[in-house]
């Protein structure tokens, strides 16, 4: 029986439950409104922790509750935002625990391109508001990257065309990470590929990028509505990478362009931006290395006539060299000279010694010396042993004396220390002693080989006359007895010849120079 059929009259009203009157509703309402599109203004927002979205969508009279459950929320193509102008579609249900009624929204679309314009300068004003337009945070791209990292779709056209330009100017290595390039699945995409470039190892098995280029090609603004989400533009302005957005033709803007380091108006364009023309570069750096010769060319020539210049002004060596070439040849003749005043004077200096070393002389004074040597030595002996004897008495009575005076304690350390000075005293005494010998005795052999004996043996002879050393010709000539000393004995030689007429004395041969 139909619940809502009038009872016959006169029978009573059919006493119903809440839930049955409930689940009524929510069959007529289903039944009578299955699917149903929506056009109106977003109120109120609210995401669950579940996961789950709640919204109002009103007009200037009514609110109607939508709900969009966790997996239905994530298909959305766009996300509702208070005040924006949208499209919904969905079934309409009750929900009985609060006797109300609802959209569940299963797709969701800005109500015309004048709704699209009004959210995405509500997100500029906001991302604006943030910095992220700054021109500041804008980074140089590099000159000439190694890697270049491009997110598109692979299937493109856009791909081949970066791929065909960056051949013609300078061929690079290119990772391509696909993404969807329009629907509901490209903002999440293009913004988890940014970050993956990002978050490449430099030396990994895949190289990091030194450029990013986010390209797609033109289309309308729903279909590249993708790149306006909030998602794709904070990954962009997140991105350590410098990157370059190429979406869209030249008339084109989306978020992405706002946020990223450059701007290309066409994917081709970005390729452009990326690397330069090698035969270009090319061309530059001959000419550099053209201008570097001449300048070098140029440079050294200019030093060449300055040198040049200075030579000519500097005077010749030989110039340079006259005057101390002079000085040497005075300073070199004074040497000579003062070499000869030097041996001259040394030379008369040897002769005077040699004249005071004649053997008599030199006798005589070492018989002196030993003579005064043995009288030191015969009267120190005995003095010697008196002071001994005396010192060694008064020693005895002053030990004698602190003996008595000193308790035995001190007076056994005292009488060792007198102990070590006496044998010290002894010590010194006796190196005293043979200290004095070892000279006597060096003064012994100083006289022995100074003495003319020792020349004797050598060969020499002593020629005495009349009880004296004869020195010279005449003197022999003169003396009345010549007497001969030789090494082993003296001899007298026979009777005197007659004197014969004086002959003028031969001149003895010029001694050489001693030095």
């Amino acid at each position: 029986m139909d619940l809502l059929d009038d009872p016959d009259p006169g029978e009573n009203a059919h006493e119903y439950t809440v839930s049955e009157i409930s689940g009524a509703v929510k069959r007529v309402l289903e039944g009578e409104f299955g699917r149903v599109r929506i056009k109106g203004e977003v109120g109120r927002v609210f995401v669950a922790r579940s996961g789950h979205l709640y919204f109002d969508i009103k007009d200037d009279r009514s609110v109607l509750a939508s709900v969009a459950w966790k997996g239905q929320a994530g298909r959305l193509t766009a996300r509702p935002e208070e005040g924006m102008e949208v499209v919904a579609t969905g079934r309409l249900t009750t929900f009985g625990s609060q006797s109300k009624y609802q959209l569940n929204v299963e797709e969701l679309r800005p109500a015309g391109v004048g709704a699209l314009m009004a959210m995405l300068e509500r997100r500029k004003t906001q991302l604006q508001s943030e910095g992220l337009f700054d021109p500041q945070r804008k980074r140089p791209l590099p000159y000439l990257p190694d890697v270049i990292g491009v997110v598109t779709s692979p299937s493109g056209a856009v791909i081949r065309d970066i791929l065909h330009r960056l051949r013609e100017r300078f061929p690079r290595r290119v990772v391509v990470w696909p993404v969807a390039v329009q629907g509901r699945d490209c903002a999440a995409q293009v913004a988890r590929a940014i970050a993956g470039f990002n978050a490449l190892a430099p030396d990994g098995a895949v190289p990091r990028p030194d450029l990013i280029i986010v390209a797609r090609g033109g289309g309308s603004i729903e279909d590249l509505w993708g790149f306006n989400e909030e998602i794709v533009a904070r990954a962009a302005a997140a991105s350590d990478i410098p990157l370059i957005s190429a979406v869209g033709h030249e008339t084109d803007t989306t978020l992405i362009d706002y946020v990223s380091d450059r701007r290309a108006p066409t994917p081709t364009a970005a390729a452009e931006l990326a690397v330069p023309v090698r035969s270009e570069l090319q061309a530059w750096l001959d000419g550099q290395g053209q201008r570097l010769i001449r300048s070098l060319t140029r440079g050294m020539s200019d030093r060449r006539r300055h040198v040049d210049t200075l030579a000519r002004a500097m005077p010749r060596a030989d110039t340079l060299l006259t005057a101390a070439r002079q000085r040497l040849d005075i300073l070199d003749h004074r040497l000579e000279a003062g070499r000869d005043r030097m041996l001259a004077r040394r030379r008369a200096r040897l002769s005077e010694i040699g004249a005071g070393l004649r053997p008599a002389t030199l006798r005589q004074g070492l018989a002196e010396r030993q003579r005064r040597l043995a009288g030191s030595a015969a009267r120190l002996s005995p003095a010697l042993l008196r002071a001994v004897a005396s010192g060694r008495d008064r020693l005895a009575r002053r030990v004698l004396e602190f003996d008595r005076q000193t308790p035995p304690r001190d007076a056994l350390r005292i009488r060792q220390r007198l102990s070590d000075h006496g044998a010290r005293m002894a010590r010194s005494v006796r190196l005293r002693i043979e200290a004095e010998t070892r000279r006597l005795d060096a003064l012994d052999r100083l006289r022995l080989s100074l003495g003319y004996e020792a020349t004797l043996s050598r060969g020499y002879a002593v020629v005495r006359g009349d009880g004296a050393v004869v020195t010279s010709a005449e003197a022999a000539r003169q003396a009345r007895a010549l007497e001969i000393e030789f090494a082993d004995g003296r001899m007298v030689p026979g009777p005197k010849p007659a004197r014969k007429a004086k002959s003028t004395p031969v001149e003895p041969p010029e001694q050489g120079k001693l030095l």
